[in-house]
């Protein structure tokens, strides 16, 4: 009797693509972490910016951005993440940023939000009346006045958004990001347009 071959089973992630935006400041294990652990589940990982310049993260860390985010559909993506540090409150400035947050959350796609994430998904009108939020300390009057429900803990999702609350709770966000996103790949399949891709030249 000939032996078969052991099957590899299918990573959670497998054929997702996921923004994760990226810029100077950004809390670099906020976004190296989330960047790892995505490509771990199998999820093609988009770093969007507002300039393809190579930068650094809040504490020293090589950043930079592959894709425009004004060149990103979110109809080509299934998913958003938005780490902190200060990257928020330079993104949050930028229409682009806040329309594609937007348009991917009103799709029902999911979309992570940690630490000072929240002040982005506030400019994008996502925080849902007396729906929970967390974060940053810094940001809570900004979250609880923008309609949102003040929660201490390290990490949760609602809907098709997961929140986390600031570095420390890194594992636990992930853990609740990629079980959402692993949800989503099952019943929603994944997005088939390429994405526009900086030259490699």
């Amino acid at each position: 009797m000939s032996e078969q071959a052991p099957t590899t089973p299918a990573l959670p992630l497998h054929g997702m693509r996921v923004v994760v935006f990226a810029a100077e400041g950004v809390e670099d294990l906020e976004y190296w972490v989330t960047v790892m652990r995505l490509r771990e589940g199998g999820a093609t990982v988009i770093s969007a910016g507002t300039s393809l310049d190579g930068t650094h993260g809040k504490n020293g860390l090589a950043v930079r951005a592959e894709v425009l985010v004004k060149d990103v559909d979110p109809a080509t993506v299934d998913a958003v993440v938005i780490p902190g540090g200060w990257l928020p409150d330079t993104l949050r400035r930028y229409p682009e940023v806040t329309g594609l947050v937007r348009a991917v959350n009103d799709a029902g796609k999911p979309v992570g939000i940690i630490c000072h994430g929240g002040s982005i998904a506030i400019s994008a009108g996502i925080v849902g009346r007396d729906h929970p939020v967390t974060g940053s300390l810094g940001i809570r009057d900004d979250l609880v006045n923008a309609g949102g429900r003040w929660v201490d803990e390290a990490a949760f999702r609602d809907g098709n958004q997961v929140w986390g609350r600031v570095v420390e709770d890194i594992p636990a966000f992930e853990r609740e990001l990629v079980a959402l996103l692993a949800k989503h790949n099952a019943y929603a399949g994944t997005a088939s347009r390429p994405l526009p891709t900086r030259d490699a030249t």
